[in-house]
């Protein structure tokens, strides 16, 4: 099976924890690491700084149409950070563990 992880900013603590539980309890991802992060980005026209807390959410390829729908669907950033990342290679036990804790 194919890997990958998705990148996502919440604006709290909160909200992330919120969206990774439901992410994990409807097995779109077999883990989710939390940590925050200071963003600098330009939104309506001026430069912002804001405090997020990023979501690192390690799952399998074919579950990321779902999990962005998911995520889309559960998040309250008008247009929020989803980016997926392919893993080409992991230790095969940990990547056994994702594909038996994911999915249908």
């Amino acid at each position: 099976m194919s890997h990958c992880m998705v990148f996502v900013t919440c604006g709290s603590e909160t909200e992330a924890r919120d969206l990774a539980s439901k992410i994990v309890h409807r097995k779109l991802a077999a883990c989710v690491q939390m940590n925050p992060v200071v963003s600098v980005f330009t939104w309506d026209g001026r430069v912002q700084t804001e405090t997020e807390t990023r979501l690192v959410i390690k799952t399998r390829t074919s579950l990321y149409p779902e999990l962005e729908s998911f995520i889309l669907a559960h998040h309250n950033y008008e247009v929020p950070q989803i980016l997926q990342v392919p893993i080409e290679n992991g230790l095969p036990a940990f990547l056994d563990w994702m594909d038996q804790t994911t999915g249908k």
